[in-house]
């Protein structure tokens, strides 16, 4: 039998899991208390967040020193950082910190692990669940410690769809036009909303407005789910290069039937 020590993937799943998980004490700690900041990008950032982002690089780094290491909030480069690694980690500490600040439930860290610049594992901790949700393709998808799937019902009125207001009013139509056929629900953190999809809350997803960092760690568990996550405006994956000034990402989510609707409906 394969043990994670013999296996450089599993050992890297195990290692990631144990170091978010010992985080997560100190993310409820600070949960609407800490103080915060506002980066040059207008995102919110805390201390929590920098501190979170330090033990979990560091931790990894001492134990796979030969990865790529990439963090939302401790990645300091003017230009793209490029993955030279067969493995590399990207984290986002805390997503949904204008949440996580405002004490705000909604929120979680999120820690991917990609093979040659494809997402292959992801391990999310949700605060307000207090669950660590976690998988990839081949490695199956776990809520908490139960197996979980996307749904698989057909798009219909009372379906779920995670929706985040569009960055451009080029994009009002959209928001209209999902609001008139589903069910909404704007959670204040990208990663929750694929994750929710991944794990069958949600039955799916459309963001205009996300980085990479977002919902790499969400992607395989999507994938490992059954579901399928389709990039609107190009593909990203492989990631080549890990650059804090990209673009915004636009993609949709879920079960193949509801993606299908979706793309349908918003004529893309």
């Amino acid at each position: 039998m394969t043990t994670p020590n013999a296996d450089p993937i599993l050992a890297r799943i195990a290692a990631g899991k144990r170091v978010v998980l010992a985080q997560t004490d100190q993310l409820h700690r600070g949960f609407g208390r800490t103080t915060s900041d506002w980066k040059s990008d207008g995102t919110r950032i805390t201390p929590v967040d920098v501190a979170i982002s330090e033990a979990i690089m560091g931790g990894l780094g001492e134990a796979f020193p030969g990865d790529d290491f990439f963090s939302e909030e401790l990645t300091r480069a003017d230009e793209p950082l490029p993955l030279t690694r067969r493995f590399a980690w990207i984290l986002d500490p805390i997503d949904g910190t204008n949440n996580y600040a405002m004490g705000i439930a909604l929120c979680a860290i999120s820690l991917a692990l990609l093979e040659n610049g494809v997402p292959i594992y992801g391990i999310v901790y949700d605060l307000s669940r207090r669950t660590l949700m976690h998988g990839g393709p081949g490695y199956g998808l776990f809520d908490g410690e139960k197996p979980a799937h996307v749904r698989t019902d057909p798009p219909h009125p009372q379906t779920l769809i995670g929706f985040h207001s569009p960055y451009s009013k080029s994009y009002a139509p959209h928001a209209q036009t999902l609001v008139e056929n589903f069910k909404i629900r704007g959670l204040g953190s990208s990663t929750l909303h694929l994750a929710y999809v991944a794990v069958g809350i949600l039955d799916g997803t459309v963001d205009h407005n996300v980085k990479i960092w977002d919902i790499a760690a969400a992607i395989p568990m999507c994938q490992a789910g059954g579901g399928v996550v389709q990039f609107i405006n190009g593909e990203i994956l492989p990631l080549r290069q890990f650059d804090l000034k990209m673009g915004r990402i636009f993609y949709i989510a879920g079960n193949a039937a509801v993606c299908a609707k979706v793309r349908e409906l918003l004529k893309i």
